[in-house]
Parts: C-alpha cells; sequence; structure tokens
C-alpha cells in the first residue's frame, strides 16, 4: 500500500481533530481554536517551561542536563512546534511525557525522539490504543462522517497514530517519579477524559500539567464519536489533587496557561463542582426513577456553576452517566427484545393516511421551533420512503435551524453530516422523479 503524503496526513490529523464551523453563513467560533495557533513563537511561561500553541499544546521543560517534552500535538502541528521549541533549546530530549493517547497528544512522538529518548506513559496507554485499534472500522466511519472527509484518509491517518514508533518506553500503574537537572518530575495517574490519563506536577515550579482533565468549557464526559466510560468520580478525584497541589501555573492542553494561586484554584474548584452537580443530580433522578430523557430536560447548572457547552455538553455527558452506571435497559418491558421501534413506522405512515400528513406536521413543529420532534416524524418517513424529496428538505432544513442555535463544535459536525446526507439523497431523487414520492 502506498503512502499517504506527510502533508496530507497532517492535515486530515488536524481535520479529525477540529472542525469548520461556519454554519451555513454564520462565522461560529471553535472553543478549541485557541489563541496564539497562528503564531511562529512560542510562548515563555516561566524561565524553564514554553509552550507551543495549537490543536494540543506541546511543552518544553528546560533542565542542565536537558530536555523534557510533555505532549506532542497532532501531525497537524508537531512539525511547526519541533522548529518553535528548538529555538528556546537546541538540548538533547531526555524524556517525552504523554498525558494520553489522543491523537492530538501523540501525534509528534516520533519526530520528537531520538536516541535514548524515554516515552513515558501510563499502563492504561496501550490498552487504549489497542481500544482504538479494535474499534478502528467505527471510528474511521465517525470521524469521516463528522469532519466531512473522506474516508480512506481518516483510515491513514488513524493507521499513522498507531504504528509502532509511537508507544511508550517507560509505564506506570499509580505514580512515576524522576529527576532531571533541577527539577523534579512526579507523575501521577489522574483519570478524567481517558482511562490513560496522567498528570504532571513540578514541585520546584508550582506547575501543574493538567491534560485534558480541564477545558475553558464543560467536559466531554461522553463524546458523541464514541468512548469508555468516563467516570466523573474518577475525574473529579483527579481535580481534587490538582486542587491540593495548590499550582501557581496551570498548564492545559487545550487552553493557555493559568497563572496565579488564588484563580487557578478558583477555576479548579469551580470546573469539578460543575462536573459533581451534574453526576450527583443524575444518580439522585435515577435512584427517584426517572428515565434517561427526562433527566436530560430537567437537569440544569445552577447560574454559580454556569458554563459554557462549546465542546462538551450536559445533555450528553447525562446520558453517559445514566448508561455507565446500568447501561442502555430502561425497565420498560418492550426494549428487551431485538425488535426496534422503528419496526412500527411503517404502520405508523398507513395509520397516518401516508407520509404526507406526517411530513406536513414535522414542517409545523420546525415552523414553531420544535426541530427535534420534527425530525423524529420525519425520521419515521423517512425509514420506510428514503427518497420522499419533501421529507428530505423538510429534514434538511431543520438541521440547519439546529445548526443555527448550536453554539458545540461536535453537534455542529453532526448537522453538517446529517445535511450532507440528505442533500446527496436529495439530488438523487430529483434525477429520478418516479422515486421521489418513495
Amino acid at each position: 500500500m502506498s503512502r499517504l503524503p506527510h502533508g496530507i496526513v497532517s492535515l486530515v490529523c488536524l481535520l479529525l481533530l477540529t472542525s469548520t464551523v461556519a454554519a451555513q453563513g454564520i462565522a461560529q467560533r471553535n472553543i478549541l481554536d485557541i489563541p496564539g495557533m497562528d503564531s511562529k513563537e512560542a510562548i515563555k511561561v516561566n524561565d524553564h517551561i514554553y509552550q507551543a500553541v495549537g490543536f494540543g499544546n506541546t511543552y518544553l521543560i528546560k533542565t542542565k542536563e536537558g530536555n523534557v517534552i510533555i505532549d506532542t500535538s497532532n501531525g497537524a502541528f508537531a512539525t511547526k512546534h519541533q522548529t518553535m521549541l528548538r529555538k528556546i533549546s537546541n538540548a538533547p530530549i531526555k524524556y517525552i511525557i504523554v498525558t494520553h493517547a489522543h491523537p492530538a497528544h501523540v501525534g509528534g512522538v516520533a519526530r520528537w525522539r531520538e536516541k535514548g529518548t524515554e516515552v513515558i506513559a501510563h499502563t492504561n496507554y496501550p490498552k487504549f490504543r489497542d481500544y482504538q485499534r479494535r474499534l478502528f472500522g467505527l471510528f474511521e466511519r465517525r470521524n469521516a462522517a463528522q469532519y466531512a472527509l473522506p474516508s480512506f484518509m481518516v483510515k491513514r491517518a488513524q493507521e499513522e497514530f498507531l504504528k509502532p514508533e509511537f508507544d511508550a518506553t517507560i509505564t506506570f500503574e499509580k505514580e512515576y517519579k524522576f529527576n532531571l537537572g533541577e527539577l523534579t518530575f512526579e507523575i501521577y495517574h489522574s483519570i478524567g477524559e481517558t482511562q490513560d490519563q496522567i498528570n504532571v506536577w513540578i514541585p520546584e515550579l508550582k506547575a501543574a500539567f493538567i491534560g485534558d482533565n480541564m477545558y475553558e468549557t464543560f467536559p466531554n464526559i461522553y463524546t458523541l464519536r464514541g468512548t469508555e466510560f468516563r467516570s466523573p468520580i474518577e475525574w473529579m478525584a483527579s481535580l481534587e489533587r490538582v486542587i491540593g497541589w495548590e499550582p501557581e501555573v496551570l498548564l492545559g492542553s487545550h487552553m493557555l496557561p493559568l497563572q496565579g494561586k488564588e484563580e487557578i484554584k478558583k477555576k479548579l474548584t469551580h470546573y469539578r463542582d460543575a462536573i459533581r452537580y451534574v453526576h450527583d443530580e443524575t444518580v439522585k433522578g435515577m435512584n427517584q426513577g426517572k428515565d434517561v430523557h427526562t433527566l436530560m430536560s430537567e437537569i440544569k447548572l445552577p447560574k454559580e456553576l454556569a458554563i459554557g457547552e462549546q465542546y462538551g455538553r450536559l445533555t450528553w455527558s447525562i446520558r453517559g452517566i445514566y448508561e455507565g452506571y446500568v447501561g442502555w435497559f430502561d425497565e420498560n418491558p418492550s426494549t428487551m427484545y431485538e425488535v426496534p421501534v422503528s419496526a412500527v413506522d411503517k404502520d405508523i405512515v398507513e395509520l397516518a393516511g401516508g407520509p404526507d400528513p406526517l411530513v406536513k406536521r414535522a414542517k409545523d413543529l420546525s415552523a414553531k421551533g420544535e426541530s427535534v420532534k420534527a425530525l423524529h416524524l420525519l425520521d419515521i418517513v423517512l425509514r420506510t420512503h428514503p427518497s420522499h424529496a419533501d421529507a428530505l428538505q423538510a429534514r434538511i432544513n431543520a438541521y440547519k435551524g439546529l445548526l443555527e442555535r448550536s453554539v458545540n463544535v461536535i453537534e455542529q459536525g453532526w448537522l453538517k453530516f446529517g445535511i450532507r446526507q440528505d442533500e446527496l439523497t436529495l439530488k438523487k431523487s430529483m434525477s429520478n422523479p418516479s422515486s421521489a414520492k418513495n
């Protein structure tokens, strides 16, 4: 098999992780596009720490005995980051610390790795990479859908991340410590966005590297791409450890440096408390016998815990918590069986007198701003009449209505996917008028 050119791999790596969020002519900022991504110079945090900003930041820590790299961004930024940070210091790279196995963190490992460089990760790092290999086809399909990329390009990019040169040389269970020059590096297993997440503490600098365990938006306790259960209990415990360090510098993978002991404590505490509130309210509702959709509708963060939902979303997190604890069964005996709800779609359409009355009702719902209800009706119609032109156009319009109101980059990606799919089907339908009502 021919190798995909590095520049194309880099582009795909970037697109796999950040979407273009211009919504049908409406400019929308991606919360993960942090200021400085286009900079040609690294940020000096202090005399030891330098940050190269990207979709996944890269950190260089200088010591008298050589350098340490914490995370390496993705393939699209790795070369640029290396050039920027090599201007700061060309000393040997003694260690690369990978906070977890997402591509935005490991994409430059092979580029930074030198003879004798140790690559440090948690023992779950190879397990997580095995998980990605095991579900390779699913992630290929979902990444291609969410980011509007050809499947073969996604496949090649994913293969790139799973090559042996990205493997770790040192793994650990709970904690790992080493000294290099004048600095101590304390590394702790810190479950949060992934099971292999680690945080790094340099006590001499009062600096904490938090990886993906904190964003400037509500976290992805569940992500639509698909993920293993992300335990809020363990995530909160990881945050509490960092709070206990009393850091004066906080460095994350998708944000600019935070400085100031009190401000950092305030932000970390707020973040932990927002996660706790959503978790505790979900568990309370489960014990009261409320179904997951009721909880998704009812649970809102109180004003004092308000946090943006440009990346993670409360409703997805609530469902992720619910099903993470007890799985998919909803106490309704009819869902025990292999026959899906969609099996009665044809009966519903017949009882309605055909698809047209359902399409009309869906349009009325969309006009009143009830686009999701409209989508449910249109799904029924299009599962039974997949080429029905009026239903396809109505569903495209409902998607677009939701897209105009969306502030969440992941939601936008899937709405755009729905629009692309239906526009393609509609085009085929209109080229064959006899199928337009079928």
